[in-house]
């Protein structure tokens, strides 16, 4: 006979995104003492504790970090389950994106989604690369996308969009225009964003054996702030051919050459490997193939093609 209860699990998973007894009690609609004591009862069926005590607060454990991606798991099949026998809608998907795929990829990908499953509930987190690893590593996010190659054997990546970096600056910089000259581009200050992003992690990977050095004058935690930055004259950056388009289409911004370089890379996908993908995030994934399918057979890909069903 079954030893666990789904209530228990629950009140588990919310103590884990609470990191507070009370607060996870306050969340589900118990006193503290009620949460308390299903705490200690699961913790007394499985004969281990799940949190360490720090002060008022818990942190997970080792044995409490082995429970939490398959308790998350458990009450998410069950949650799908009494959603389709009452009126067919799973529970909301949770994805946390890197910045230049949240805010230039995923609104297309989701007005896309949302035209074929208008009943899909989802919640969107625009977060550098580092932080969406962290996200799905504590099961705070269902399904996350990232910028970069990235290797934990408690994750699983998929190779998605193919991506093109380039190094650009104002129209009117004096490097424009000239022969290219790494040592220049070196010597020449550089807004980058912040350590943990996937722009940056490829840059240095890609660009930096070859620069030696950059001269960085300022770190900023968005493109939009770094593209401002450039737009004032303050100097040259990196980014994603998709995230300046327009300012590359209106003679804004002037691409600075790197020929020799490869600065192509590929945004993933990733999960938790202890997590089966429910029903939203596998049909999210499955239209994520069909972009990719698309973008490789050179078809456009505005939000508006989309009628065919998943």
């Amino acid at each position: 006979m079954l030893k666990l209860t789904l209530r228990e699990l629950e009140i588990f998973v919310a103590i884990c995104q609470a990191s507070a007894v009370g607060a996870a009690g306050q969340k589900l609609g118990l006193s503290q003492s009620a949460t308390s004591g299903a705490l200690s009862e699961l913790e007394r069926r499985l004969g281990v504790q799940l949190f360490d005590r720090v002060g008022r607060g818990v942190v997970l454990n080792e044995q409490g970090r082995y429970l939490l991606p398959k308790a998350m798991d458990m009450l998410q099949q069950a949650q799908e389950l009494e959603a389709n026998f009452i009126n067919g809608v799973t529970g909301r998907l949770r994805v946390a994106a890197s910045l230049t795929i949240g805010n230039y990829v995923m609104p297309r990908l989701l007005e896309r989604w949302l035209a074929l499953a208008p009943q899909a509930q989802i919640e969107l987190e625009i977060v550098n690369s580092r932080t969406v690893l962290r996200r799905l590593l504590d099961c705070r996010a269902d399904l996350g996308f990232i910028e970069a190659p990235y290797s934990d054997p408690q994750l699983v990546t998929e190779r998605w969009l193919n991506d093109e970096l380039i190094v650009y600056t104002r129209a009117d910089h004096p490097l424009v225009g000239q022969p290219t000259d790494l040592t220049a581009l070196a010597r020449s200050p550089w807004i980058l964003r912040e350590p943990g992003s996937g722009v940056r992690r490829m840059l240095e990977s890609m660009l930096l054996p070859h620069l030696g050095s950059i001269n960085v004058l300022l770190e900023l935690g968005s493109g939009e702030a770094i593209r401002e930055a450039v737009r004032g004259g303050l100097g040259i950056a990196c980014a994603s051919r998709r995230a300046i388009a327009r300012e590359l289409a209106s003679g804004e911004f002037a691409i600075l050459p790197t020929p020799g370089l490869n600065l192509m890379r590929q945004f993933h996908l990733v999960w938790h490997a202890e997590r089966r993908l429910g029903g939203s995030a596998d049909q999210l994934r499955s239209l994520c193939h069909q972009l990719l399918a698309e973008e490789q057979a050179g078809i456009p890909t505005s939000s508006n093609s989309a009628t065919e069903k998943l």
